[in-house]
């Protein structure tokens, strides 16, 4: 090799040595922590999936860990991310309350903190809330369920059940206040009747938002009060909650062409209650397009983590009880039979084999 294409050589290697060294480190710009409650709904492992994704096309690693529903489990998880030097958390909570210890660490090692779906309560150290307008979700709800009065007739009395969520789940209680936003004036004057009296959010709520646990409520409230007395709808808060409470109706005879299923509302557009709803034993849920909630969640990452200005869209609602944490909502949509096709199978979150 002569002088000049060994120096040309070297150029050349030298050039390509530095565009691997600068791609490396465009793809090398930290871990972030996620932590997720649990594996066993299909929406935590779709989040988990999207935000892993959002965060990699910006060039950070993830480290994802779900904690089954059990609060010590899901505390150690983030003390342990803490311990391995993450640039960020991210975490849905099971309990809002248990994180103080391990945010107050956080910040004074400058980590930033975002809550995810569910807030973290109680604390100053969390710095932003990525959510949907759970408000809204119960609203939506509720409105299907008068709307499907009306189609129906609007014959009184009707008969309605309501369930709630987990009551340590902030979320819940936005969902419940929604919803009786819609209701309360449809139970005030007697067109609406809730048999069993049980409205107030502490006798309706589902811990950890338990199908089995719904399932069970659900069948002491129809042998106590619907012995030969039809019940219409159920306002049930989540997906997870619905199918335990369709598994009740349909094991004391609704879902005949006798027994019609009661309108059944939900949340999430689970794979399985997206079947339910193609068959007609669910008639709503409400899509949260988690793709969308992990881009906004990963945009917040990496503008807190560059100095940019972080996106928020609500800077008043979210007070978690030690401060108003700055929050972007994304807003949910209503998906009924018709919905299917255009919203959850025409944008790609579903094929049209997974929901047959």
């Amino acid at each position: 090799m002569n002088v000049i294409k060994r120096v040309v050589f070297a150029v050349s290697l030298t050039v390509g040595m530095s565009a691997l060294s600068i791609a490396a480190h465009a793809e090398d710009k930290g871990v972030i922590g996620i932590s997720l409650p649990d594996k066993t709904e299909s929406r935590w492992l779709t989040d988990g999936k999207s935000m892993v994704d959002a965060l990699k096309a910006k060039g950070y690693t993830a480290d994802l860990q779900y904690a089954n529903y059990d609060v010590p489990t899901q505390v150690n998880q983030v003390e342990n991310m803490l311990a391995k030097g993450v640039k960020a958390l991210v975490i849905a909570p099971i309990d809002g309350k248990t994180f103080s210890d391990a945010l107050a660490y956080a910040q004074k090692k400058h980590i930033k903190v975002i809550s995810y779906d569910r807030l973290i309560s109680q604390t100053k150290d969390v710095d932003y809330y990525a959510t949907f307008d759970n408000y809204g979700v119960g609203v939506l709800q509720a409105q299907s369920i008068v709307q499907e009065w009306q189609k129906k007739g609007s014959k009184t009395p009707y008969n309605i059940e309501v369930f709630g969520g987990s009551s340590d789940d902030n979320n819940a209680h936005m969902i419940y206040a929604g919803g009786m936003s819609v209701l309360k004036p449809y139970l005030d004057s007697g067109k609406f009747v809730i048999r069993s009296k049980q409205v107030a959010f502490e006798k309706v709520a589902t811990r950890n938002w338990d199908g089995a646990t719904a399932q069970s409520r659900m069948d002491n409230l129809l042998s106590a009060f619907y012995g030969k007395d039809r019940l219409d709808a159920v306002w049930t808060p989540n997906d997870a909650i619905a199918i335990g409470v369709i598994s009740s109706l349909k094991g004391v005879g609704y879902g005949s062409a006798q027994s019609p299923m009661p309108v059944v509302t939900g949340q999430d557009a689970d794979i399985q209650n997206v079947k339910a709803i193609v068959r007609g034993d669910q008639t709503t849920t409400v899509f949260k397009d988690t793709r969308k909630l992990a881009s906004v969640t990963a945009d917040m990452v990496d503008d807190a983590l560059t100095g940019k200005t972080v996106p928020v869209n609500d800077t008043k609602s979210y007070n978690n009880g030690a401060k108003v944490v700055p929050t972007y909502l994304v807003k949910p949509v209503l998906v009924d039979k018709d919905a299917v096709q255009p919203l959850l199978v025409n944008s790609g979150y579903y094929t049209a084999a997974q929901i047959k």
